[in-house]
């Protein structure tokens, strides 16, 4: 047999049995995958107490023999499957969770047979990357020669940014972090608002600002800063940390009122916006983040309101160099350019998150993305209106897709959220809102109907009804 040199021809029979049970376990998985999406509608939104407590069938030690591949995938199946939330169906409420974008998934699934390494000598994953970020700075209406970086959730892209924003602050002044660290530097002052995420408070430990440092803005009835109470002494040496999108609310702070006068004194501003940034995305609801794209650095995830595959968060800074001096790394193996992955976050090896991001934003387009951005949102006011009708008492304005709601008083509250979880129409979680204990209800699957909002009212207000006989 003739063969030209990129021909790799496998005539050891292991060899060929290890492509052909490579080949059939994709398939296979992808087959399960496709049974589980059809399956869902079927299935409680919270899995039930049996199917957790069959989760003990992985409960055992390290096998000492290895086990058939296409047996672990049925086992998977069997006992994992029945164990989920159910989150792309349209009745899943929590956690500002998306479902997911079907052409995200099938772009996954592609993906992972893929398994290429974003961090730097993959063509197609450094392409897709470079596209997809381009694509998000321009969607997001932000500077359009800001840098944008993928990475593992918001956590970690807020930390990204709040590094970046410190040393260039520090740089500012005459102090370099790559060559003389942190210890020693000039004090930062941070500011931060009193409902800043914890996502964002964990970041700035991570990045050494302990509670001490932190100083908190009084909030609005929305939780959104009060702008009137804002300092307005900041200085060069200030890292001010403001929010898109209230986890409780998704109320925004007023950044055209703060940005300005922070920057102009030579300060750096972050915007946490981990699902509230979207919002710029839609012409008829970009002026609850208006004055957003006046920051230094943002942080969002694309697995919440975009709807692709966890995890993938995003960090975006308008000056590349801001973001090459915090997190460009050397090794004399390396060669890749200076936009590379690695070079513009934390890790160095790194799945090609682009290429999920690619596929939702390519499928929606720039109309699609709006008209999800607005068909959740009008279903959370519609979700509102329906429970307050029921006698629910809705303990704030409905801003994005939030919902906040209380059953009576604390004990009732409690109650109800537990009785719809077994309920299984739907699953909402729980929060506290200005003391008061409530169901947080997140409308951000792309999958949810003006039905399954319906249904979920109903379930939530019969399972209220059952508590009070």
């Amino acid at each position: 047999m003739t063969t030209t040199p990129l021909e790799r021809v496998h005539t050891n029979p292991a060899t060929r049995a290890r492509t052909r049970e490579r080949i059939g376990l994709i398939t296979e998985a992808a087959r399960r995958a496709g049974s589980y999406a059809a399956n869902a509608a079927h299935r409680p939104v919270f899995p039930s107490p049996d199917a957790v407590a069959a989760l003990d069938a992985f409960r055992t030690g390290l096998p000492e023999h290895g086990r058939e591949p296409h047996e672990l995938l049925a086992e998977l199946d069997a006992f994992g499957s029945p164990a989920t939330t159910v989150v792309n169906d349209g009745r899943y409420f929590g956690f500002v969770t998306g479902g997911t974008e079907p052409a995200a998934q099938a772009a996954a699934i592609l993906a992972g047979a893929w398994d290429q390494n974003a961090g730097g000598g993959s063509p197609v994953a450094s392409v897709l990357d470079a596209v997809t970020c381009s694509w998000v700075v321009d969607a997001l209406h932000l500077p359009p020669t800001a840098i944008a970086a993928f990475n593992g959730g918001a956590t970690v892209a807020n930390l990204t940014g709040i590094i970046a924003g410190r040393d260039a602050l520090l740089a500012r002044a005459g102090w370099s972090v790559a060559e003389r660290g942190i210890q020693g530097a000039p004090a930062l002052r941070v500011i931060v608002g009193e409902e800043v995420h914890a996502s964002a408070l964990k970041a700035l430990r991570l990045a050494g600002f302990g509670e001490a440092q932190i100083e908190r803005v009084p909030t609005d009835a929305t939780g959104a800063i009060d702008a009137d109470a804002f300092p307005a002494d900041t200085d060069a040496l200030t890292l001010v940390l403001l929010q898109a999108g209230n986890v409780n609310t998704g109320a925004s702070d007023p950044f055209s009122a703060i940005i300005p006068g922070v920057r102009d004194r030579g300060g750096w501003v972050h915007v946490d916006g981990a699902f509230g940034l979207w919002a710029a995305a839609s012409p008829a609801l970009r002026h609850q983040v208006s004055g957003v794209e006046l920051a230094d650095s943002w942080a969002t995830d694309a697995h919440k309101w975009l709807s692709v595959p966890y995890d993938s968060g995003i960090v975006i800074v308008r000056a590349r160099e801001d973001l090459h001096r915090a997190m460009a790394g050397d090794a004399p193996y390396i060669t890749f350019a200076a936009d590379a992955p690695m070079n513009k976050g934390i890790q160095i090896s790194q799945r090609a998150r682009g290429i999920e991001t690619w596929a939702a934003l390519a499928a929606l387009g720039r109309d699609g993305l709006a008209a999800l951005i607005e068909r959740t949102c009008s279903q959370a006011r519609r979700m509102a209106d329906a429970l307050a009708a029921g006698g629910a008492e809705v303990l704030a304005p409905v801003q994005l897709n939030q919902v906040l709601v209380a059953f009576g008083d604390e004990e009732s509250t409690l109650a109800t959220i537990a009785a719809l979880e077994a309920d299984g129409t739907a699953w909402a979680g729980t929060t506290v809102w200005k003391g008061r204990r409530a169901m947080r209800v997140s409308v951000s699957d792309a999958a949810t109907t003006a039905d399954d909002v319906d249904a979920a009212v109903a379930a939530m207000l019969r399972c209220w009804a059952g508590l009070r006989g």
